[in-house]
């Protein structure tokens, strides 16, 4: 197993990281904010909002989306700042997620579906695996057109592209699986199967490198792990607290960010700013697509 260092910690929660331009771009949930750091740990604030950010991507143009949790929208930045995107809310419930985008600009937005801290600390977590409402993901046009692009999904969470753009890849993290979707010419899903089942670990935040395999951020343990289609583990590396997003980068790809925090719950990191991003120089071969 590979162990990871420290890039800079003092994070509240961190999520959506996105290798561009020679930075590491991510959410800051619970500062309200979007931000990014280079490999010498500099961070820079790029956008401070008045809610929960999280997905973020880009249109082909360059502009940046960024999925507004709380008020259920997908948001635009413009040279006047954020405008809107898309709404997200009649086929969104509670909070959205987690977001990719693809060449074209479509974007494929989840969401939690239910009240997930909620539920876990009146059901218990082995009640809500067993037994919670299914969520849809949504796919927002360029132009701001909204559909359900899948339904009936467990939670959610980090999604890619193959490199090819043929394939949707998403975890669902309270199915305990990866799920694959074709991608037909007018960016409509279909064909779901499993592409992975992750045994006990929860799946959250994702990412693929260019030999076609997913790591995996395990949001109930200290690790990132690699998965091939099918379910064989390849590479494992241990961080400091729990893992719940990465993304490959650096300047040969071959690094490994890994956005962790003592809990994902504001209660916990908005007093101690637990979150941090680790990082790793991984076996595996680069980075492959968002």
């Amino acid at each position: 197993m590979t162990q990871s260092t420290t890039l800079i910690d003092g994070l509240y929660f961190g999520e959506s990281p996105r290798w561009r331009n020679g930075r590491l771009w991510y959410s800051d949930f619970y500062d309200h904010a979007v931000k990014s750091v280079n490999l010498r740990g500099e961070a820079r604030l790029e956008l401070q909002l008045d809610e929960q950010p999280s997905g973020l991507g880009w249109l082909p143009d360059g502009r940046l989306l960024v999925v507004c949790m709380e008020s259920l929208t997908l948001k635009r930045l413009e040279k006047n700042g954020l405008v809107l995107h898309a709404d997200l809310s009649q086929y969104s419930t509670h909070l959205c997620n987690d977001m990719v985008v693809d060449k074209q600009g479509n974007a494929y937005v989840g969401n939690f579906g239910f009240n997930l801290d909620e539920e876990m600390q009146t059901r218990g977590a082995e009640s809500v695996m067993a037994d919670h409402p299914k969520a849809n993901i949504v796919k927002v046009t360029p132009q701001g057109d909204v559909s359900v692009a899948a339904g009936g999904m467990s939670f959610p969470n980090g999604s890619v592209i193959t490199s090819d753009g043929k394939t949707f890849i998403v975890a669902e993290t309270l199915g305990l699986c990866l799920t694959a979707f074709d991608i037909d010419e007018n960016s409509a899903l279909s064909n779901r199967r499993q592409w992975a089942a992750t045994g006990s670990r929860l799946p959250d935040g994702i990412c693929m490198n260019a030999d076609g395999n997913i790591w995996i951020a395990n949001a109930v343990s200290n690790e990132c792990v690699l998965f091939a289609k099918g379910g064989e583990v390849l590479e494992v590396v241990n961080t400091s607290q729990n893992c719940y997003a990465c993304m490959l980068g650096g300047d040969d790809g071959k690094t490994l960010f890994m956005l962790t925090a003592q809990s994902s719950q504001a209660r916990i990191v908005s007093v101690n700013r637990t979150g941090k991003i680790e990082m790793a120089k991984v076996a595996s071969t680069r980075a492959g697509c968002p």
